[in-house]
């Protein structure tokens, strides 16, 4: 324990006052959030998205690189400490890795999440997509991401077994997640323009890094088929778990329509 320094002088005591405790200024919810050290792109978007009367708050879990299914796994046993450093009272949590949700497990990161901060709702990125999927009626979808192949078919497995017809998967191998987030937004629009086919009903670009929220009007308009980005599908979800049901321009069908 550090020693504890001494008083230097003498002070009076204060006098006795009612203070009355408000609300503070989140009247309309408290939303937590466990990012991964290397992100750059999440914290952007939540905060330029989520109302100003709805508290943010933060917290980080190490990610190594090369992000492999191996790195990512690594993770689980750091969410329950990150979750519980959060303030109290958290209307709801997510773990902010789409592919690091998939590789721990929703279950897993849920029990996690709770275990580090009681009482709030629990979610991971990848739930919050495949629930705003669900919104949208997306079932044959094409994926894109910026991740190494070991990583894309894990993921287009865990799809698989949710139920949805991947009809591809496209990753841009980038091997560290600080790259990730360096991908220009249209070079999102590209990936999602080479990897659309007559067949598919939808996309999904996938990981938090990529500055998909940019560009989803853009890539729904050029395609005409819904679009699903990781962190839109993330805000989306955590607001509508904490009664937040605004409607937004200019993120697509899935905040205009659900």
């Amino acid at each position: 324990m550090a020693a504890v320094p001494e008083q230097a002088n003498s002070w009076p005591l204060s006098t006795p006052r009612e203070t009355r405790l408000g609300r503070g200024r989140h009247t309309r919810g408290r939303l937590g959030f466990v990012l991964l050290s290397s992100e750059e792109t999440a914290d952007d978007d939540i905060r330029t998205i989520v109302p100003d009367d709805v508290g943010v708050f933060y917290t980080r879990v190490p990610l190594a690189d090369p992000v492999t299914i191996e790195t990512l796994a690594a993770v689980g046993s750091d969410l329950t400490r990150a979750a519980s450093i959060l303030p109290p009272e958290m209307d709801a949590i997510a773990y902010v890795c789409t592919s690091g949700s998939v590789v721990v497990g929703e279950n897993e990161v849920a029990r996690a999440l709770a275990e580090g901060q009681p009482g709030a709702k629990t979610t991971s990125l990848v739930t919050c997509a495949v629930e705003a999927m669900h919104a949208l009626g997306m079932q044959k979808i094409v994926l894109g991401t910026p991740y190494l192949d070991e990583v894309n078919h894990f993921e287009a497995d865990f799809l698989v077994d949710r139920g949805f017809d991947v009809l591809d998967v496209q990753g841009l191998c980038l091997e560290t997640g600080q790259m990730m987030c360096m991908v220009e937004p249209e070079d999102i629009v590209k990936l999602a323009l080479e990897i659309d086919r007559p067949d598919a009903d939808g996309i999904f670009i996938s990981c938090s890094a990529l500055r998909t929220v940019e560009v989803v009007e853009e890539i729904e308009q050029k395609t005409g088929k819904p679009c699903v980005g990781s962190n839109h599908s993330l805000i989306w979800r955590m607001m509508r778990l904490a009664g937040i049901d605004d409607h937004i321009e200019g993120l697509g069908r899935l905040y205009r329509e659900h």
